[in-house]
């Protein structure tokens, strides 16, 4: 079993997966005339590969460059590397309340959240390295600060396919073989995309897999009253909140700096926010929404071009709102912490002060989650867009 766990943690092995999808690091200046040619073309700004060449060359985030062979997987695994992206995250879930289902919505955040502190804790507890590089070509530069053991990417995308996929098996009328087959497939790739983008060893990938199969297993006996947590008592909303901040101060100091913290304090605010606009709504009946699965199993509607003009309507207007309130509270509480404590403004530094940092973060994503349950859906309403 040892020695299973070590082939699995090398990065051999990653590296020869990588070769093999036609990723391979750049020789070094002089090794090999063609290589030469293609890096001083790329210096320049100028001229390219020769004609019918199937490589290219590029910065490496350590540096050094890499040669890509086979172009559909480079895509194809860079795409698949930003469904497991926080970019994708903040988009999806809140497209998903504003035009799918605030239902579903609910289930997915509180998941996402769970899966992901789990995850980024684990790793500043373990603190096991990334695969090592060489031999690995690594394409990806701000995680790189980062341990690897368990790869949250691949918690995060097995745990958002198949909490959709539990969640609508009941609620809406499809092939339940299809719908399996895409959650299978969507967090494959996203899983298969940290190797060959370097990230991480099979090892880091297989572990995030199970810890989420065995937190999807644990909670899911208390989906059904997680799904009424926003008729509770006001008291909820204390404890929703302060036990959240707790969590993010109190997280597991490493030696050196990296955005580990911050990722999670960014994600547990963005968690805390939304529960508390569902909680909002709910109160105060800004918004209707159903909080148990429907009687009638529902068809899905098709996309018509109607459907398709007031989805994209409403992301967009949820969207602008969003970053202006991102913006507006992120520069007042950045303020405010700044004359609290007498640093000195836009100092960097500064802003990853633990005292800072967790405070500014909660408090900016706290409001664009609540943004982003009460007052875009309230602003749908007002336009017309409901």
């Amino acid at each position: 079993m040892a020695a299973l766990l070590r082939s699995l943690q090398d990065s051999q092995l990653v590296a020869r997966f990588q070769r093999r999808c036609g990723l391979f690091p750049a020789p070094e200046p002089g090794a090999v005339p063609e290589a030469r040619h293609l890096l001083a073309a790329e210096s320049k700004g100028g001229g390219g590969p020769p004609s019918g060449l199937r490589r290219a060359s590029a910065l490496q985030a350590n540096g050094q460059k890499y040669i890509v062979k086979n172009y559909f997987y480079y895509y194809l695994f860079r795409f698949s590397a930003a469904l497991g992206q926080e970019v994708f995250y903040i988009t999806f879930l809140p497209f998903t309340h504003w035009n799918i289902d605030p239902y579903l919505s609910r289930r997915l955040v509180l998941i996402w959240v769970l899966v992901m502190y789990v995850g980024q804790v684990a790793k500043d507890i373990l603190k096991w390295p990334r695969p090592s590089s060489p031999p690995v070509v690594k394409l990806e530069k701000r995680v790189m600060a980062e341990f690897g053991m368990p790869s949250t990417h691949a918690m995060a995308a097995t745990a958002i396919s198949f909490t959709l996929l539990i969640s609508t098996k009941d609620r809406y009328q499809y092939p339940f073989v299809l719908g399996l087959t895409m959650a299978v497939v969507s967090s494959t790739l996203v899983c298969l995309s940290r190797l060959y983008t370097g990230m991480h060893t099979v090892l880091d990938v297989l572990g995030g897999v199970l810890i989420t199969a065995l937190l999807i297993v644990l909670t899911y006996p208390a989906w059904t009253h997680i799904d009424c947590l926003d008729s509770a008592s006001p008291l909820f909303l204390v404890w929703i909140i302060i036990v959240p901040f707790i969590l993010c101060y109190n997280y597991p100091v490493s030696e050196c700096y990296s955005p580990t913290r911050a990722d999670t304090t960014t994600i547990m605010a963005a968690g805390t926010g939304m529960i508390v606009g569902f909680w909002i709504n709910h109160f105060f009946h800004i918004i209707s929404e159903p909080t148990e699965p429907l009687p009638v199993i529902q068809n899905i509607l098709p996309l018509s071009t109607d459907r398709l003009v007031l989805g994209l309507t409403k992301f967009t207007v949820g969207i602008v709102l969003i970053l202006l309130v991102r913006q507006l509270v992120q520069s007042l509480s950045l303020q405010v912490l700044f004359s609290w404590f007498k640093v000195v403004t836009r100092n960097k530094e500064a802003r990853q002060r633990l005292e800072i940092e967790v405070p500014y973060k909660f408090v900016t994503y706290t409001s664009v989650g609540i943004c982003a349950t009460t007052f875009v859906p309230m602003l749908h309403k007002f336009l017309g867009l409901l």
